[in-house]
C-alpha cells in the first residue's frame, strides 16, 4: 500500500524530514558524485533528492505511481513530474542512464513488475539505485516517517531481490543513524550521530542505499530460457469425412 503524495511532501517539510533528507543525500551524492550529461528517472517520491542532480544531468524527470498520486515539481518552474502505472513506464527501451527508486519498493504491490520497467529503460551501461528501509533499523519501527510505511528489507533481502531480477549489486551504504525524534537537539546532533553510526554500527542505519548496475546478458538468456519454456499448441487437423461406400447391386 502506498502513502499519500500529501503526506510525503510534508514529512520533507518539516524539520525531521529536512534533516533526513541532508542525511541520505549526502551517501546519494557518494555514490553518484557525477551524472554529468546523463538521463536520471525517479521512482516513488525520489523529488527530494533530484534537485542535486538537475544541474548536471542532461534532463531529470520524476514518475510517481498513480496509487501514491502526483505533485507538481520543480515548484515555480515547469513540471517534471508525470503520474504513472509503474509496471507500465512511458518511456521507450533504454532511454535512461540512472534510475533513483525512494519510497517506491516498499510500497509496491508488485516488486517484480516495477523492477523489470527499470531494467527495460535502463541503458546498457545503465545503473539503479534503491534508498528502501532497513529492517534493523529504528526508523522502520515509527510510522510518524515514511520509513515506517510497508515493507521494510535487510541488505541480504535486497541483495537477493536485485540478483532475481536481473541487477547486479555493486556498492552499498547506509544512513539515518539518529532516532526519528524531532527534538531540537537531536537534530543538531544529526551530524554527529551518523559519523558515529557510519564507523561502528552500520547494520543500524534508518536506510539502505544499494546501486546495481543493469545485466545485459543474463537478461537475454533469461528471455530465451522463458522462449525454450513456451509450449506451442498446433491446431488438430480436420477430420475428413469420407462418403460412404454405395451398395453394389447384389448388397
Amino acid at each position: 500500500m502506498w502513502p499519500h503524495v500529501v503526506d510525503l511532501r510534508d514529512f520533507y517539510a518539516s524539520s525531521l524530514g529536512q534533516v533526513a533528507r541532508r542525511m541520505i543525500r549526502r551517501q546519494l551524492r557518494l555514490l553518484w558524485p557525477n551524472v554529468a550529461g546523463e538521463r536520471v528517472l525517479g521512482l516513488g517520491y525520489a523529488t527530494p533528492y533530484l534537485r542535486a542532480f538537475r544541474d548536471e544531468a542532461e534532463r531529470v524527470l520524476a514518475f510517481m505511481p498513480a496509487s501514491l498520486g502526483v505533485l507538481h515539481w520543480p515548484p515555480d518552474e515547469p513540471c517534471l513530474t508525470a503520474l504513472v502505472v509503474e509496471d507500465e513506464l512511458p518511456l521507450p527501451d533504454l532511454s535512461i542512464d540512472r534510475v533513483l527508486m525512494v519510497h517506491a519498493l516498499e510500497c509496491g504491490e508488485d516488486v517484480r513488475s516495477l523492477m523489470r520497467e527499470a531494467w527495460r529503460v535502463l541503458a546498457d551501461s545503465g545503473r539503479l539505485l534503491l534508498v528502501v528501509p532497513n529492517r534493523r533499523g529504528l526508523w522502520a519501527r515509527f510510522e510518524h516517517t515514511p520509513f515506517g510505511f510497508g515493507r521494510p528489507y535487510s541488505p541480504a533481502q535486497v541483495t537477493r531481490m536485485l540478483r532475481d531480477t536481473l541487477f547486479t549489486p555493486e556498492r552499498s551504504a547506509t544512513a539515518l543513524y539518529m532516532p526519528p525524534l524531532p527534538w531540537p537537539m537531536m537534530l543538531r546532533a544529526a551530524g554527529a550521530w551518523e559519523n558515529i553510526g557510519g564507523r561502528w554500527f552500520t547494520t543500524l542505519g534508518g536506510v539502505i542505499l544499494i546501486e546495481a548496475r543493469k545485466q545485459i546478458y543474463a537478461g537475454a538468456r533469461a528471455e530465451e530460457r522463458v522462449r525454450a519454456r513456451r509450449r506451442i499448441y498446433a491446431p488438430l487437423p480436420r477430420r475428413l469425412h469420407m462418403p460412404e461406400p454405395r451398395a453394389g447391386p447384389g448388397g
